[in-house]
């Protein structure tokens, strides 16, 4: 079970995960040791899963994000969590997700340019066996994108509720 204390350290690592445990304490107010202690716990227990820098895509020359939804081939032999795999192992892609409704699979890819993107899914994602059709929309302007979970919201810190009280 995770107190006010296990949220506050996970909040403020979502933030900046760089953080000493000295300034983590300082933050949050306990104890070095304390804080020392509960964040081994917190990865023990999986809460924290890794620590990463988040970089930004287009200084890296990666500026087209593309959310493409693949049909899958229901044909025996081929499994559909396999085929999920093999598109997660292309560079390209951040993110592949198996979905309900109309589409199977969800891939989300980030790539130089449009023409990259269609030597992606031409060459690459519709070779795969047990892609039967794809559907692809281009991001015209990513107005939010994070990994920041709402930890505070969902165990009743209330940060949520302050956020969008200034909501026009």
């Amino acid at each position: 079970m995770l107190d006010d204390k296990d949220i506050a350290i996970l909040e403020a690592l979502q933030e900046n995960a760089r953080l000493t445990i000295k300034e983590l304490s300082k933050k949050i107010g306990s104890p070095i040791t304390t804080v020392h202690a509960r964040l081994k716990r917190l990865e023990k227990e999986g809460y924290i899963k890794a620590y990463r820098a988040v970089l930004d895509p287009k200084k890296l020359g990666f500026p087209t994000v593309a959310f493409i939804f693949v049909s899958f081939a229901r044909t025996q032999g081929i499994d559909q969590r396999k085929v999920a795999e093999v598109i997660s192992r292309f560079p390209e892609v951040q993110e592949v997700h198996i979905i309900t409704g109309e589409w199977d699979i969800l891939v989300k890819v980030r790539v130089e340019s449009v023409d990259e993107l269609g030597d992606f899914v031409v060459s690459k994602l519709r070779n795969v066996e047990g892609v039967e059709k794809t559907y692809t929309s281009v991001v015209l302007e990513s107005v939010k994108e994070t990994t920041k979970l709402p930890v505070s919201y969902k165990w009743g810190a209330g940060e949520w509720q302050k956020s969008t009280s200034q909501l026009p």
